[in-house]
């Protein structure tokens, strides 16, 4: 988080030269001119204009060609007709998805013509508790993007008698990451939305943490039934609104709604439905952001916050009120839009030059060029290659236990299976009843009724716990597949059609501390590393993004029917309708633990 790095004089002197360089009686550091200005605050943009630039921070905004009548400037930059905007301001993400450091985090951002993001780094919490927090804390501070932090705030996310996770934080430990960390700006998705309707002491306890200190509380819920006693719980935003019906019924109930755009091919591209009582029902788009939410690392190149923006366009959002939900809007929703977002005197000098489409072709991060020509500078280069080193712990966070069983008894008597059923998009998993007859082997049985083996490995070194399930419409092939990224406690989930394959993917996450793995005919097809945590590769997001992509290749030749972060999500027990965790099946919303056979 680098907020303020530029602002190394006394306040009274910044806006004092700030003043002086308004006037014309100072020089300015930096002009950029012959520019369309993208004004959030009218939703207008306005044509022959330039900014000034002094001390990392916009002291005015000019028409074109003002810079002459007064003292010359330091650099004259010719925008040559394009659009100045404000950097966009991304109001909730998970940097751990992108399977990239914060440092690495930034190249992408910036590249996208984001300058802030809001993150919650729930993922690292529960490998590391609070250790990992500020870990992540530490990174962000030397990464060259103005980095905020929600705290996480539902670690783990179900009780232990439902899963085992690395870490614990206590409302005690919240409040003190708070009080420590000036970057906590609120409290994370409190995801266990169930246990918050229902009046649960911890969840009510975690989120006064936030309120007693004047700190907003984000959201994640599914089910129109729990908006109302979630919004009285204090809950002010989400992420999760998915159809018409349901981000009316936030933004009625005072919650913000930040429309999470992403890939098509993905479950994360509910902007197209949540964004409908803008463009169907009359509401108003003033408390809408749009948002990222997880992002892998190629995702993180070619579809950034500018690709949300203009999705929201393509659903029939003006341009101007579209980057205006991108930036000022997420700014404003934490009560920073004094500071970013806008472009109005005083305010950080965190700018992009976009093209007639809205496509970033230079960013400005406090006043420095950070990309040019949609390329990294040599200032910028300079940063990335000094990334953070994340502490020895972070890269032993894989302790499997010894020979674990992967795949179930076979049944010797007829048996109904409470099987997880995978329908598209893939976040909501039906719970079906499959009745099966014993058979010599488990190939017949699996073939019949298009069931894979399923396991989940507690991966912290504490239970040893495992949990066999089978997944039904998986539609593997032949091999296994296997992640440490097993929200929310990232224990290790498997997945196959036979258990020699499963142990070869449970091995090569164990031997590098985590990845993501593809096995096929006895041989890893595909592999990305994640030693940090078992959660982020230490590489540059170009490098990881070009590994990306060759798992995404062999996932789909295996025949998976989800993306491998729909598959990440299979053990995450807070959403309907069934799940897989290392203590066994998980039926939601009961939070009641059922066995495989019935």
């Amino acid at each position: 988080m680098a907020i303020n790095r530029f602002s190394v004089a006394p306040l009274w002197q910044q806006t004092r030269t700030l003043a002086d360089v308004a006037g014309g009686r100072a020089p300015a550091d930096l002009v950029i001119t012959g520019a369309r200005v993208l004004s959030t605050y009218s939703e207008r943009i306005l044509s022959e204009r330039e900014i000034w630039l002094s001390g990392g921070r916009i002291a005015a905004v000019k028409p074109a060609g003002a810079w002459k009548a007064g003292p010359a400037p330091t650099t004259v930059y010719d925008a040559r007709g394009g659009i100045i905007a404000p950097g966009l301001v991304d109001p909730h993400i998970h940097i751990e998805s992108s399977m990239v450091t914060a440092c690495a985090y930034a190249e992408a951002a910036l590249l996208n013509g984001t300058t802030t993001i809001f993150c919650d780094s729930h993922e690292i919490g529960n490998v590391m508790d609070v250790a990992g927090v500020e870990a992540m804390l530490e990174d962000a501070r030397l990464a060259p993007l103005s980095i905020f932090l929600t705290v996480p705030s539902t670690v783990p996310a179900t009780s232990p008698e439902l899963e085992t996770a690395g870490g614990d934080l206590t409302p005690g430990k919240i409040g003190a990451i708070f009080d420590k960390w000036p970057e906590a700006a609120a409290l994370g998705e409190k995801m266990d939305f169930v246990p918050v309707a229902m009046g649960d002491p911890r969840a009510h306890a975690i989120i006064a943490e936030a309120l007693k200190r004047g700190r907003p509380v984000s959201g994640h819920i599914y089910g129109r039934e729990f908006v109302a006693p979630y919004a009285a719980s204090g809950v002010t935003d989400t992420h999760e609104a998915i159809d018409r019906d349901i981000s009316e019924d936030f933004a009625e109930a005072g919650i913000w709604v930040f429309l999470r755009g992403g890939n098509p091919a993905t479950p994360w591209n509910s902007i197209v439905e949540a964004i409908k009582p803008i463009t169907e029902l009359g509401v108003s788009h003033k408390r809408f952001c749009v948002c990222t939410d997880d992002r892998d690392a190629d995702d993180l190149l070619a579809f950034g916050l500018d690709w949300v923006v203009r999705e929201a366009i393509r659903c029939g959002i003006s341009p101007e009120k579209a980057w205006s939900m991108g930036s000022l809007h997420g700014a404003t929703r934490f009560g920073m839009s004094d500071e970013i977002g806008g472009l109005g005197g005083g305010r950080r000098a965190d700018l992009v030059l976009l093209d007639d489409e809205l496509k970033p072709r230079n960013t400005w991060y406090g006043g420095e060029l950070m990309v040019e020509d949609r390329k990294v500078t040599p200032v910028l280069e300079e940063t990335l290659e000094q990334r953070y080193r994340y502490p020895s712990a972070a890269y032993s966070t894989v302790r499997l236990p010894k020979s674990p069983k992967l795949i179930p008894d076979l049944p010797t008597e007829p048996v109904t299976v409470n099987a997880i059923g995978i329908e598209m998009p893939g976040i909501v998993l039906p719970h079906r009843k499959v009745a099966i007859e014993p058979a010599n082997d488990w190939t017949t049985i699996l073939q019949k009724h298009r069931l894979t083996f399923v396991s989940v490995i507690e991966r912290h070194g504490k239970s040893g716990t495992v949990a066999n399930g089978l997944l039904q419409d998986f539609g593997l092939t032949s091999g296994a597949v296997a992640s440490s990224v097993g929200h929310d406690s990232h224990n290790i989930i498997v997945a196959g059609t036979n258990e020699a394959d499963m142990a070869l993917a449970l091995r090569a996450i164990e031997d590098s501390n985590g990845g993501i793995v593809v096995v096929r005919d006895g041989k890893v097809a595909a592999f990305v590393g994640l030693p940090v945590a078992g959660l982020m590769s230490d590489k540059r997001v170009h490098e990881v993004a070009a590994e990306n992509q060759a798992l995404k290749e062999a996932w789909q030749a295996a025949g998976c029917t989800i993306p491998y972060m729909g598959f990440n999500l299979i053990p995450l027990s807070v959403i309907p309708e069934i799940r897989i965790t290392d203590m066994g099946l998980v039926k939601v919303p009961e939070m009641t633990l059922v066995p495989l056979y019935d």
